[in-house]
């Protein structure tokens, strides 16, 4: 109060966006919870944007979306283009849904080879055939090359319930539910992940940067309509989710906190190809923190989780399945017991340490 008059100062807000605010971490969790969600907050529909899910549901549509700027846009194992469909499917099928129908946006650099845009929709429509999961929309935009190096693609998927998911099966605590909701985990839940980790972001890194690590070095991007279709033929899942950006460290993590659970992971069981594992100790980066494109972590009551497992197994993508932790009571958060007998907090990443990864 100056002379009787009130000052208002406005401070303009000098922040930066960094690269860790869209690595899937705990830094990217900020700027949506800051930034976005109360500006677009609804109240509107079952999954809401709020709920942080892999997709939403509104008016029985499952529905979501994704950009894709991995670097590079070829590696083995696939390409942006098969990336943006198994990414899109995947994040449907991780909340219960059945994927229908996809539409997908590309922004091209000017002067970008034409031989290398066919091979990238050739992927795509390989994985569309595959799955059944037609295009059946999209846009194109060509930008100057100063103003992009390489292609962007966007997809958005829409999904129906899954028709699995109409046998209502139990969950722990006798609780039913209709999605696979992140907070659906109970005490007592198992959990399994459908295969080895680290296999995306270790190969992303070693032909971005010339790594030569010795192995079948390939990335693992699937669709996995297999793996959860073998998972919700046996019924007791709680939640699935796909971990992407920030790995299976982030995954569990967000499922702890939205779930307001402990999880007890045993490092032994999870599993890492010896590629990958000898690769995050040379360059200092916990494979558990590294993003995939071809896995699934799924949450199942403890009486369905063996089963879930043996038919989890017996499919293309989930032959190296593990149950590699369980729900518990008596703890916050994420700990892991490891191969020496000790334990340790999991904690949620500030990022995924390799950036532009999908």
């Amino acid at each position: 109060m100056v002379n009787g008059l009130c000052l208002v100062i406005i401070m303009e807000d000098d922040r930066k966006v960094s690269i860790e605010d869209g690595a899937g971490g705990e830094l990217m969790e900020q700027l949506i919870t800051n930034e976005i969600l109360p500006l677009f907050k609804t109240e509107e529909g079952e999954i809401r944007l709020d709920d942080l899910d892999d997709s939403a549901v509104f008016e029985e549509v499952v529905f979501t979306t994704d950009s894709h700027t991995v670097k590079p846009i070829f590696f083995s194992g696939g390409n942006i283009g098969s990336l943006s469909i198994c990414g899109t499917i995947n994040d449907i099928l991780a909340l219960g849904g059945l994927p229908v129908a996809i539409a997908s946006a590309l922004v091209l650099p000017e002067g970008f080879p034409y031989s290398q845009l066919k091979s990238i929709l050739e992927s795509a429509a390989e994985i569309c055939k595959e799955t059944g999961v037609p295009v059946i929309a999209g846009d194109t935009k060509v930008v100057g090359r100063d103003d992009l190096d390489e292609p962007i693609m966007t997809t958005s998927g829409i999904g129906r319930r899954h028709r699995l998911l109409d046998n209502n099966f139990e969950l722990a605590g006798g609780r039913k539910t209709r999605w696979l909701s992140d907070k659906n985990l109970n005490v007592g839940d198992k959990i399994i992940l459908s295969g080895t980790i680290g296999d995306h972001g270790m190969t992303i890194l070693s032909e971005r940067e010339g790594y030569g690590f010795e192995g079948d070095i390939k990335s693992d991007v699937s669709p996995l309509l297999d793996v959860m279709d073998a998972a919700l033929s046996v019924g007791g899942v709680a939640a699935a989710k796909d971990p992407t950006r920030g790995g299976l460290a982030n995954t569990l993590n967000e499922w702890a906190k939205k779930s307001e659970i402990g999880i007890e992971v045993d490092e032994s069981k999870i599993p890492i190809r010896s590629w990958v594992e000898s690769a995050g100790e040379l360059l200092g980066i916990d494979p558990l923190n590294i993003g995939n494109e071809g896995k699934m972590v799924i949450a199942v009551h403890p009486s369905r989780a063996d089963k879930v497992l043996g038919g989890v197994r017996e499919t293309e993508h989930g032959k190296h399945a593990e149950i590699i932790g369980e729900v518990v009571e008596d703890l916050t958060g994420v700990v892991l017991k490891t191969e020496v007998g000790g334990r340790r907090i999991l904690e949620t990443p500030i990022g995924d340490p390799v950036p532009r990864i999908c």
